[in-house]
C-alpha cells in the first residue's frame, strides 16, 4: 500500500510498504480521509515519536476491510472514526481514570503506524461507528473535535453568561468557539493576527474579533481565556488577561522549549487558575454524537482535500498558516 512516512527530521516522503494485518482484537481501517494536526509538525521535527521512521495521521475515519479473529463489534463494510489514543491501563493514572497522561501514553499516528495511508489498524475498542447521515470524508474532524470536548472539560465551564477570549482562529480556535457557544457563555471573542482565519471565525458567529487583545475593550479580562496557538507571545499575553477569579486554559501544543513567565502574586491574589488539556479523554464517544448532530461544519472547517501522494506539499501549506484543516484523502 502507500503511505506517507515521516523518515527523519525535516524528511517526508510517500512511498510504499506493507498492507498491514489485524491482531486478534483488530480492525484494518480502508482511509477515507486523515487530518494534519500540529501534532504532526512536532514529529516531523524530531518530536514526540520516540523512534523514526513512522507513518503519520491521528485524525481519521474509513471503512473496516478486515477484523481480527476474535472481532465481533464490528464487520466488515462498518464506517469508523478511530480515537488514536493507546493506554496500558495498569499504570497509576490509568488505574485512577486519567488514561491521557498514561506513563506508557501511546498513539497511531505518533508512535505506531497512523492514517496517513491507504489502510491502518487500530484496536477495536477505539472505533467508533459512525451513522449513516455521516460521510467518513468529514468524520477525520472527530478527533480534533474530542480534544476540543476534554478541553472543555478541564476548563469546567458550566458559569452562565461567562465571558471567553481564545487565541488562535485555526482549526483548535474554532472548534472551542462551536462548542463555547453551547455552554451557555456571554460572549466568545477570537484573536489571531490572519485575517483570512478571522473572517472564518466572523462567518462562525464569533461575538468580536480582532488581531491583539489591545484592540477589544475589556479592561477587567475574560473569564475564561483559552490559547489554541502554542505560541509563547499568545500565551505571555494571555496570561495577563484573566479577569479575577478566572481561569487560563493552555490548549495549543507549544515546542519544548518554549517558556513564559508567570505572576504568582496575581495568582494567589485574584484567585487565578491555570491549567492544561492533553488530547482525549473519554471524550471521543461525546464528540462523535455532537458531530453526527451537525455542530461542525465540515465545508467550513476543511479547507483543502488533497491526494496522499500530495502529503508533503499538504505539511508545507500547514506549516505555513494556509487554509484551516487540510485532510489527505488515500
Amino acid at each position: 500500500m502507500r503511505a506517507a512516512q515521516i523518515e527523519a527530521p525535516g524528511k517526508v516522503s510517500v512511498i510504499t510498504v506493507p498492507d498491514p494485518t489485524p491482531g486478534p482484537r483488530d480492525v484494518v481501517v480502508d482511509v477515507h480521509a486523515c487530518g494534519l494536526c500540529g501534532t504532526d509538525l512536532h514529529i516531523l521535527q524530531g518530536e514526540f515519536a520516540p523512534t523514526l521512521p513512522i507513518v503519520p495521521g491521528h485524525e481519521f475515519a474509513g471503512e473496516v476491510v478486515g477484523i481480527g479473529s476474535q472481532v465481533t463489534e464490528l464487520a466488515v463494510g462498518d464506517r469508523v472514526a478511530v480515537d488514536p489514543s493507546l493506554y496500558c491501563h495498569e499504570c497509576r493514572y490509568c488505574r485512577a481514570g486519567r488514561d491521557n497522561l498514561c506513563e506508557r501514553w501511546a498513539a497511531i499516528g505518533v508512535t505506531v503506524a497512523g492514517g496517513a495511508a491507504e489502510f491502518a489498524v487500530a484496536p477495536v475498542a477505539n472505533c467508533v461507528k459512525l451513522p449513516d447521515h455521516v460521510d467518513a470524508r468529514d468524520a477525520a474532524l472527530i478527533e480534533p473535535l474530542s480534544c476540543a470536548v476534554r478541553g472543555y472539560d478541564v476548563l469546567n465551564s458550566s458559569t452562565l453568561g461567562a465571558e471567553v477570549l481564545i487565541y488562535g482562529s485555526g482549526t483548535m480556535g474554532l472548534m472551542m468557539l462551536e462548542l463555547a457557544k453551547h455552554t451557555g457563555v456571554a460572549s466568545v471573542d477570537i484573536l489571531d493576527v490572519n485575517p483570512e482565519r478571522l473572517a472564518t471565525a466572523q462567518k462562525l458567529g464569533v461575538s468580536r474579533s480582532a488581531a491583539a487583545a489591545d484592540e477589544l475593550d475589556q479592561p477587567q479580562g475574560w473569564d475564561f481565556v483559552i490559547d489554541a496557538t502554542g505560541n509563547a507571545a499568545a500565551i505571555q499575553d494571555g496570561l495577563g488577561r484573566v479577569a479575577k477569579g478566572g481561569t487560563f486554559l493552555q490548549f495549543g501544543v507549544s515546542d519544548y522549549a518554549t517558556r513564559v513567565v508567570i505572576e504568582p502574586y496575581r495568582i494567589y491574589n485574584q484567585e487565578i487558575t491555570i491549567t492544561g488539556s492533553m488530547a482525549v479523554l473519554h471524550s471521543f464517544e461525546r464528540a462523535a454524537a455532537l458531530f453526527a448532530t451537525g455542530i461542525l461544519d465540515p465545508e467550513v472547517f476543511i479547507s483543502d482535500r488533497l491526494p496522499l501522494e500530495q502529503y508533503p506539499q499538504a505539511i508545507d501549506r500547514f506549516k505555513a498558516g494556509q487554509g484551516r484543516k487540510i485532510v489527505v484523502q488515500p
